[in-house]
Formats: C-alpha cells, sequence, structure tokens
C-alpha cells in the first residue's frame, strides 16, 4: 500500500519486483507464442492437406469444444497440487505435439485434430489451474496488474507469433511449427517449476470435489455472476462482429489481406489496455472498469461500421482497448472472492461462460452478415453492448468500492 506522498510504481515494475509473477508472466509469453503459431498452422496445414476450407475451420472448432466441458475439467484443478499439476501438464504437451511428425497426408488428419482436441482440454484445466495457482502465489494488490499484463502478453503473442509460425511452415512445414510448440511448452513447465507457491498450494486436497460445486458458486454471487455473465454477452457480441470481419474489408474496396492490418491494430489496441488495467481497476472497482469498457467495445464497433479507413482503424483501436475490461474484471475478481478450495472449478466455470459465446457466435456471425451488411448489424453491435455496459455497472456502488481495493 503506498501513502498518499508516494507514487504507486508502474504495472510492470509492480509485477516484475514480485518474482512469482515475473515466472508466471514469462511462462505465460513463452507457452502462448508457441500456441498462437500453432492455432494459425493448424489450419493451414489442413488445408494444404485436404483443400478443404471446412476441415480447416474445423481446427478451431476443435480447439474451442473442450471448453464445454470446463466445470468437469475444473475440478481435476481443485483435487491436486495446482502448482505441480501446471508443470505437468505442460511437460505432457510438449510430448503430446511429437505426435504431429506422423500427420504427413490426409489419411493421418485424425492425429491431427485428436492433438487439436486434447491441447484445448489442457488449456481448460491449465487455465483454470493458473488461476487458482497464481490467486494463492501472488499478493492481492498484484493481481490487478498481473491479468492486465497477462492480456497484454497473450495479444502481443497473436500478433507476433502467426507470422514466425506461418514462416516457419513455409519453409519447413507444419511438424517444425509442432516442435517450436513443444519446446515452448517445456520451457513453460520449467518456468511453473520454479514458482514459488504459498503453503495452501503445497497441500495436497483430501476431499473430492463435485464438478458442479464451481457453477453453483458462481451463480450464488451476484456481483460476481453479473460481471462474469456481462463478460459472456459481451464475447458473444465480438462474435458476431468479428463474422463481418471480411465484409468490412469488402466495404472499404480493400483486399482480404487487409484483414491482417485490423487485427493487428485491435491487437495493439489490447496491448496498451493491459499495460492500464491495473490502475484502472483499482480506480473504479471491476464493475465501471467492466461497464467503460464495454462501452468502448461498442462504440468501436459502431465507429467501425462507417465506410472509411480511418473508421475502420480507429473503431479497430478502441475495440481492442475496451474488450479484454471486462474479462479481466471477472476474472480478477473470481480470483479475489473464492475460497481456495472451490477457486479452480469456479475459474473453469467462469471461463465457460466468458468464452464459449465466441465459438456459437462466429458462427451466426458468418451467417447473419450474409443478410445484414456490415452498416447494419455493427451498429446493432454496438447498441446491444451499451445494454450490456448499463447491466454490467448497475448497482456497482459498495461492490466496487471494496474490490477495488484489493484483498
Amino acid at each position: 500500500m503506498t501513502t498518499p506522498t508516494e507514487k504507486a510504481p508502474a504495472p510492470l515494475l509492480r509485477v516484475l519486483r514480485d518474482r512469482a509473477a515475473s515466472r508466471y508472466l514469462l511462462a505465460v509469453f513463452v507457452s502462448g507464442f508457441g500456441t498462437s503459431a500453432l492455432w494459425l498452422v493448424a489450419g493451414v496445414w489442413t488445408k494444404e492437406l485436404t483443400g478443404s476450407d471446412g476441415l480447416a475451420a474445423l481446427c478451431v472448432s476443435a480447439l474451442w469444444a473442450p471448453t464445454l466441458a470446463g466445470p468437469w475439467l475444473g475440478a481435476v484443478v481443485d483435487r491436486v497440487r495446482r502448482g505441480r499439476l501446471l508443470v505437468v501438464v505442460n511437460a505432457g504437451l510438449a510430448v503430446l505435439l511429437l505426435a504431429l511428425f506422423a500427420v504427413d497426408g490426409p489419411d493421418r488428419l485424425w492425429i491431427l485434430f485428436t492433438v487439436l482436441v486434447l491441447y484445448g482440454a489442457c488449456g481448460v484445466v491449465t487455465e483454470a489451474a493458473e488461476a487458482a495457482f497464481v490467486a494463492s502465489a501472488v499478493p492481492g494488490d498484484v493481481l490487478g496488474d498481473l491479468n492486465g499484463l497477462r492480456m497484454s502478453v497473450n495479444e502481443g503473442t497473436k500478433i507476433l507469433a502467426p507470422l514466425a509460425g506461418a514462416a516457419l511452415y513455409t519453409a519447413f512445414g507444419g511438424p517444425r511449427v509442432a516442435l517450436l510448440d513443444a519446446v515452448t511448452f517445456a520451457v513453460a513447465a520449467g518456468l511453473f517449476a520454479a514458482i514459488p507457491g504459498s503453503r495452501a498450494q503445497r497441500r495436497a486436497r483430501r476431499v473430492r470435489p463435485q464438478a458442479l460445486d464451481g457453477v453453483r458458486e458462481l451463480w450464488a454471487r451476484p456481483p460476481v455472476r453479473r460481471l462474469v455473465l456481462a463478460g459472456g454477452a459481451t464475447m458473444f457480441l465480438s462474435g458476431i462482429a468479428a463474422g463481418s470481419l471480411f465484409a468490412v474489408v469488402g466495404a472499404l474496396g480493400r483486399a482480404p489481406s487487409y484483414t491482417g492490418v485490423l487485427y493487428a491494430v485491435q491487437g495493439a489496441g489490447s496491448v496498451a489496455s493491459g499495460l492500464l488495467t491495473g490502475a484502472l481497476l483499482r480506480r473504479f472497482g471491476p464493475h465501471r472498469f467492466a461497464a467503460y469498457g464495454i462501452a468502448l467495445f461498442a462504440l468501436g464497433n459502431a465507429v467501425r461500421a462507417l465506410p472509411y479507413d480511418a473508421a475502420a482503424l480507429a473503431g479497430g483501436a478502441v475495440i481492442g482497448f475496451g474488450l479484454p475490461c471486462p474479462l479481466v474484471a471477472a476474472l480478477t475478481t473470481v480470483q479475489r472472492t473464492t475460497p481456495d478450495a472451490l477457486l479452480g472449478r469456479v475459474s473453469a466455470a467462469a471461463h465457460t461462460v466468458l468464452f464459449t459465446p465466441t465459438a456459437v457466435a462466429l458462427a451466426a456471425g458468418a451467417g447473419l452478415v450474409e443478410v445484414a451488411p456490415p452498416g447494419v448489424l455493427l451498429p446493432v453491435v454496438g447498441a446491444a453492448g451499451l445494454a450490456v455496459a448499463v447491466a454490467a455497472g448497475a448497482g456497482a456502488g459498495a461492490t466496487d468500492a471494496s474490490q477495488g481495493r484489493g484483498r
């Protein structure tokens, strides 16, 4: 806690000064780089092997599908030592990815899809384990900064890693990209092993937690439930809007490759948002912070509907800045307020509510854009986003005043 005359350190310094937080952030960067590279390459690889756009798109679905089992996978996190689980799962992924060296033709494509489904399931487990592990390994007043910087790191790797993965794939083929991802997970396992955990984390769980306990706990606490539902609704709207991106590019008279520019600008906005998240979360509290972020997301979509390059770029940057806010607010509040024994299941349930709607909305958005041009669809998304923002901020008051100060 700083005194009125002391200046709070910058978010990056707050995180780097904490040994557990800094090592965790490095592990996220390393593993996220390999993941972002492989996600793009998996679709390209499938397209080259089969010539099918549908099968290439199915790669993303294979990765997202395990989020539906989040509450059940999260129960695993509360039964074991979370730090050890992170080491084992990351090391296991490093070995699993080596199976992709056997994919040398369309008849071996089942190996790729099997690996992607298992990869997605491991991702659900590690997301929940990380949330629970970090919540007790990192001081409460650092959590907001760490979660914001984690978002920045994730968005930064999404900008850089696909380019590296595409170049590696073009030069050496899919197995070499899988090897790169395997190495990143091996390094991440070593970093997680070096993170000091709390005494509570070192104790094995002697109870057998029920999978749906996390859902019940999440639903039983209205302030947290409101944040998670608002985040899920925002992600659903983002999926609807994302389905119109190629139509936006077409309305600008640009080539389809211009979508890469729009994605990069949006990613840059998210990086900037993550750098400021900790300070803004402390200032406004989680509900107001989420509401302001959703409002920015809504505004960005309305601006992007205008058929001008400047509007598309500015709207993308604003969307990128606002979209992470409800996610970080919800997940940080879950970490701060959930009892340790339930944190794995509640975190997994929250991730399911937050991120599963995206997969559904992407398909819906692809259909809607066939009947509604971006000039119609995106303002509707913006109006719906404003309604979600109002709901997210309703009744903040004392809840934000207490949670905004940290644990």
